[in-house]
């Protein structure tokens, strides 16, 4: 494991984005909001914070490379809207130039003296919610690896990719034997500094607390939990610093992977996944 090459135009890194949007995501996560509804906003907004973060006085500059696969019914694809509809990854500038649309929306800030004031903010929208059909898991995943296949071989000196992988069921296109198969070619695909990361969120429908970032599958409540438990990556030490920042209690041997996520969860989860290194220099 390394996980320390620079991030910068030359060697940028890789983030895709695998969203389950079944319909189970239309199941409310708490009164009037949605699985799908909740994970589109944080989406958006994690993508205009990685706009946010390459955006220089010349220009967003091109540190990442993007994409989002959606899966529902039978069908797993490109999951942008608009312009970018169609295209599976993009430069982090033709992505921040494209969104589907800006909305206005209102949001809390200080005042300055203590309080609150209401304010308004511009808010990109690049990729849609949706819940309908069953759950091609499989057909997911193996699109995201033949997806990074390519791109590791176009950039086999950058850090490598990483997918932040959503769900809320089982898959129905495949048995344990077959998700298992499908993650393991996201996670064979490599570059010099090491092999693509597979983060999964399971946004499951059980009650009881969450279990974050767990080190063994004994942790896991039943055969399901304790699959996508094994299929993802052990978190990098970059991630672990991520992690512990953000107050998450982690191990040496923790794992990318969330069970039974709440809305904050989700939150966090994009937050830990979308900072793989401090952008370097700029050249």
């Amino acid at each position: 494991m390394t996980y320390s090459a620079e991030i910068n135009r030359k060697n940028p890194t890789c983030l895709l984005f695998v969203i389950d949007q079944s319909g189970s995501m239309a199941d409310e996560l708490e009164p009037n909001l949605t699985k799908a509804n909740f994970l589109a906003d944080v989406l958006n907004r994690s993508l205009m914070e990685l706009v946010i973060r390459c955006k220089k006085p010349e220009g967003v500059l091109g540190y990442f490379d993007v994409g989002v696969i959606a899966y529902h019914g039978s069908h797993a694809g490109p999951g942008f809207g608009g312009t970018l509809a169609g295209s599976h990854i993009s430069e982090i500038g033709i992505l921040a130039a494209n969104p589907v649309r800006v909305e206005t929306r209102r949001k809390r800030v200080s005042d300055g003296a203590g309080g609150l004031a209401v304010t308004e903010v511009k808010f990109p929208i690049w990729f849609e919610p949706h819940a309908s059909g069953a759950t091609p898991m499989c057909a997911a995943l193996r699109m995201a690896g033949d997806l990074l296949a390519d791109w590791c071989r176009e950039h086999p000196n950058s850090y490598p990719p990483t997918v932040l992988h959503v769900t809320d069921g089982e898959a129905s296109d495949g048995s344990e034997a077959d998700v298992e198969a499908a993650a393991k070619h996201i996670t064979r695909q490599t570059t010099h500094d090491g092999a693509a990361l597979l983060l999964t969120l399971h946004v499951s429908g059980e009650g009881g607390q969450p279990v974050r970032f767990p080190a063994s599958e004994r942790a896991m409540p039943g055969a399901y939990a304790q699959l996508l438990f094994r299929t993802s990556s052990a978190l990098p030490p970059d991630l672990q610093r991520r992690a512990a920042e953000a107050g998450v209690a982690i191990r040496p041997d923790s794992r990318g992977y969330i069970y039974n996520a709440h809305v904050d969860d989700i939150v966090t989860f994009f937050d830990i996944g979308t900072r793989p290194r401090l952008v370097g220099a700029d050249r």
